[in-house]
């Protein structure tokens, strides 16, 4: 049988020793997001790798451009104008926000027929939100274009290249509703006892300082915390406390990650798999259930429940076993995949 790779990880087993984790690891604050600002230019500089004057939307851009500063050009007058390109622009702001007269980044992407845009200079292009039909300019894009990608020229970036025009604050106290704060679990620990225990463990963190409970668990996902008077005038402190508040191995949901092409199965939280025999080419399984069977095709492991999962077993013991017998990593995912679809795989099954 081949010799195989099999990278196997398996995270927060009971046996680790407890760890504190903060809550700005696990958490996001409700409010805070990230804005896309997008826009339409032309780079211009290419070395006869542009558009070409057959694109018009590029030649008529071109020549608005050119008319604007008060140079008109005639569509046909452009057609062999190939060093110049028509771009889609994207930037993000951070859900930290940013002020008027901030820089960030920029990606540009060719949007017609050029070649590519090495070498190449984005003239000042408006750039507005991406998610809202407004026309109002919340930022200028200019500056040369960065080819990242060896294998794609038609895509670039352009550092420090926007300039923002507005403000986008960052928006985390709800004061109409009393100087409330929302935390927001991540789908990886959100559960009903997590957030239970989040709200407990802020709760013991400020109780010296309030006479009442500040946090309670609004779902599996959602813990309110009331800020305490004494930080009204101070929120940020108050979130720089809060959020390095510990909670002891938040709980996370049991999950199988499988990924055929690197030979990669990732198990998260506790795995367990219902009695089975699982017969694969030459190779019997047999995890939970009575002893084992004699007689079987060979060669054959079993696998025993524990106290924990009596009637079954873990998936680390039916994966440790499947190593030992040197088992080809795609019969390992192609036994995994079976364990899932029969429902006897209890956890979330993800394949990449």
């Amino acid at each position: 049988m081949h010799r195989f790779l099999l990278t196997f990880a398996v995270l927060l087993l009971p046996s680790l020793a407890h760890a504190r984790v903060r809550l700005e690891n696990i958490c996001t604050v409700y409010g805070q997001k990230e804005v896309k600002v997008a826009g339409v230019g032309l780079v211009v500089g290419l070395e006869g790798t542009g558009d070409g004057g057959r694109n018009l939307p590029a030649m008529r851009a071109l020549a608005s451009v050119l008319s604007r500063r008060h140079n008109p050009a005639d569509v046909d007058e452009l057609r062999d104008a190939k060093n110049v390109a028509l771009v889609w622009i994207e930037a993000t702001i951070p859900k930290t926000g940013l002020r008027r007269g901030q820089r960030i980044d920029c990606h540009v992407s060719s949007t017609m027929g050029a070649k590519s845009l090495r070498g190449g200079r984005l003239l000042v292009a408006p750039l507005t939100e991406a998610a809202v039909e407004s026309d109002r300019v919340v930022g200028l894009a200019s500056g040369p274009v960065r080819v990242e990608d060896a294998d794609s020229a038609l895509t670039g970036r352009i550092v420090g290249g926007v300039v923002l025009e507005d403000n986008f604050p960052s928006l985390f106290v709800d004061r109409e509703r009393g100087h409330l704060v929302t935390l927001l679990l991540d789908p990886a620990h959100a559960s009903f006892h997590s957030a239970s225990e989040v709200a407990r463990e802020v709760n013991l963190e400020f109780v010296h300082e309030t006479t009442y409970d500040i946090a309670r668990a609004a779902g599996p996902g959602l813990i309110e915390v009331v800020v305490p008077q004494q930080y009204h005038n101070d929120p940020v402190s108050f979130m720089a406390a809060l959020m390095a508040v510990g909670v002891e191995n938040p709980h996370t949901q049991a999950r199988v990650v499988v990924n055929a092409a690197s030979g990669t199965v990732i198990v998260t939280g506790e795995v367990e798999i219902s009695p089975v025999i699982i017969s694969h080419k030459n190779l019997t399984v047999q995890v939970g259930g009575p002893g084992a069977a004699t007689g079987g095709p060979q060669p054959f492991v079993s696998i025993d429940g524990d106290r924990s999962a009596p009637s079954g077993g873990r998936l680390q013991q039916l994966v440790e076993g499947l190593n030992e017998l040197r088992v080809p990593t795609s019969d390992v995912i192609d036994i995994l995949r079976e364990l899932h679809r029969t429902g006897k795989l209890h956890a979330v099954y993800e394949e990449q």
